[in-house]
Order: structure tokens, then C-alpha cells, then sequence
């Protein structure tokens, strides 16, 4: 058995980081995987990065235009309910075509989240993009 607690969370307890005008993300980690809600305002775009984190993003509500790879981005809508997988250093962005709230889950943590050096979701790279 393991020595690590059980814990249970309220998500409408956990703070809420802003990290621009447009994204703010409240987080749950354990030693091996990262949960994180994510909301974005309609425009809010997150750019295109990659990283050796799998992940796992599920939109509870909203939608987002995804680009992924690097070759000519392939374009993908994900809407409320629907999910999308992308394996480990899998380039990829994403644009809030409305006002959105996603589920994030990595695996292993994101270490940049954690520490606070995320700097492509804090920095101008963030604004809202119109479209």
C-alpha cells in the first residue's frame, strides 16, 4: 500500500491563477499525473508549443481550434464533450473559438506549470487573436 494520502478536492475551492487576461487554470497534482482546469475567454489563444508531457484534453464546455504539427498544422475543432489525445512532443495551439472550459491531464506533471516559467501562456503570445 501506498504511503502517499488519499485526497479528495472541490474544484470551486481550488485558487484560480490568472496567467493573462484571457486564461486562468486551477490545478491538481499527484506524483505521476497533472490535472488542470483551464478556462479561456472567446480569442484566448494558447501558441503553438510542444512538450514531453502526454495530454489529455477534454472539453466540458466551449470549443477549440486546435493546430497541430509543424509541416502544415493539421486543423481541429474540438467541441463540448468531445475529447482529444496528443502523445508527447506533439507541436500543437489552440484558439478559444468561444468561451471555454477544458480538462487537462498530463502525464508526467507539467513542470513549467508547477514552477511558474510557462512564460508562452503569461507572455504577449497569449493575446487574443481575432479570427
Amino acid at each position: 500500500m501506498s504511503d502517499t494520502p488519499v485526497r479528495r478536492y472541490r474544484v470551486a475551492d481550488l485558487p484560480k491563477e490568472e496567467l493573462n487576461p484571457l486564461i486562468s487554470r486551477s490545478l491538481i497534482t499527484g506524483e505521476r499525473t497533472m490535472l488542470a482546469h483551464v478556462y479561456l475567454k472567446k480569442g484566448a489563444r494558447v501558441p503553438m508549443h510542444s512538450h514531453d508531457n502526454e495530454q489529455i484534453t477534454y472539453v466540458i464546455e466551449g470549443a477549440l481550434q486546435f493546430r497541430i504539427g509543424d509541416d502544415g498544422p493539421q486543423a481541429l475543432v474540438v467541441r463540448t464533450g468531445e475529447v482529444l489525445h496528443l502523445p508527447s512532443n506533439v507541436p500543437h495551439e489552440a484558439v478559444a473559438l468561444e468561451d471555454t472550459l477544458d480538462v487537462d491531464i498530463f502525464t508526467p506533471p507539467r513542470q513549467d506549470w508547477l514552477e511558474g516559467t510557462d512564460a508562452y501562456l503569461r507572455d504577449a503570445g497569449a493575446r487574443s487573436e481575432e479570427r
